[in-house]
């Protein structure tokens, strides 16, 4: 494999540092610094981005709908001819439809369940009513318009993993997908990681496993072959099995992944990490994405990781795999 990148197909970009819910497995909502990349940071890096074959740059955060013009900062990448794709929450969609449908090549939503269960995990209320709305409001400003859903799997909703399909269904998006929660890792605003109990009060006991066990297999039998849920059946079992680990009931094991070869990660204040949950390799306020990329630390992580091996592969909830 060669450890140089010469080209990076997927950039995810943080463009804003804060966020509008204050959900129980995710701890961005407590930060109090409002930071943003701007238009003309991201220009300085467009010559880059296009150099390096940047494909894709999905937005994540954080709230990217927080941001005090997204927009501008999707018709610049737009203008170089890289689709873009917004992760949200849904709160604002309604709000800036025009804008987004305008813009942004496709939206995911997070969806953690029907309303009510959604709103308890948001800790925001209404707010299903509104990503309802939002994603009808996309809908009337572009027929058709892609909208995606994604779930988090963990205490207060592993049981409705069906009831959330069904839902997805209901709003009228083009599929969804699960990923259990993140337990153990440093991203997310959590430099320090979780201790103990939090993360059993966000992770699964031994019966809520079994309980999710049979949640799986149900849906396994109700959506099969009809591809609404992206998840292949081995990967809907590999989040059991990812609670399992944390109760020590069975050996942590890394998912198929090529990220750090692939991808980078951009965040607000241009810390730039090789993927979500490995330590940041520099920062683009201070030097070029692609010398970022190839300086000798970066290779040399790259050229030793053992995805198969290494311990915050071996426990991460997602992955990304391009073949090369």
């Amino acid at each position: 494999m060669n450890h140089t990148i010469d080209r990076l197909p997927v950039l995810v970009l943080f463009p804003h540092s804060r966020c509008n819910c204050r959900c129980i497995m995710c701890d961005i909502w407590k930060e109090t610094e409002a930071r943003e990349i701007d238009e003309e940071q991201l220009a300085l890096h467009m010559e880059d981005l296009l150099r390096l074959g940047v494909e894709s740059v999905v937005f994540s955060g954080g709230e990217p709908l927080m941001h005090t013009d997204l927009f501008r900062l999707a018709n610049r990448l737009s203008s170089g001819g890289i689709r873009t794709t917004l992760l949200t929450t849904g709160l604002l969609l309604a709000r800036h439809a025009e804008a987004v449908g305008s813009a942004i090549g496709d939206v995911i939503v997070s969806l953690d369940g029907p309303p009510e269960v959604h709103d308890s995990i948001r800790g925001v209320p209404g707010a299903f009513d509104r990503l309802a709305s939002g994603i009808r409001a996309l809908r009337r400003v572009r027929t058709g318009y892609p909208v995606a859903a994604r779930s988090t799997v963990q205490r207060a909703n592993f049981s409705h993993l069906r009831a959330t399909v069904r839902t997805a269904r209901s709003l009228g998006l083009n599929s969804i997908s699960f990923l259990a929660a993140d337990l153990t890792s440093t991203a997310f605003n959590r430099p320090f990681g979780w201790p103990a109990d939090r993360q059993a009060e966000v992770g699964l006991g031994e019966d809520g496993i079994a309980t999710l066990d049979r949640e799986i297999e149900a849906l396994v039998l109700e959506e099969k072959d009809l591809g609404f849920v992206l998840e292949s059946e081995d990967k809907l079992r590999r989040i059991a099995r990812h609670f399992r680990v944390q109760l020590g009931q069975a050996p942590p094991v890394a998912p198929r992944c090529n990220a750090p070869w692939v991808s980078a990660v951009v965040e607000s204040d241009g810390t730039v990490r090789p993927c979500f949950f490995h330590p940041p390799i520099g920062n683009w306020n201070a030097s070029a994405l692609p010398e970022i990329l190839n300086q000798p630390a970066a290779i040399e992580f790259r050229r030793t990781l053992s995805v198969e091996e290494n311990p915050v592969c071996r426990r991460c909830v997602c992955s990304l795999y391009r073949p090369s």
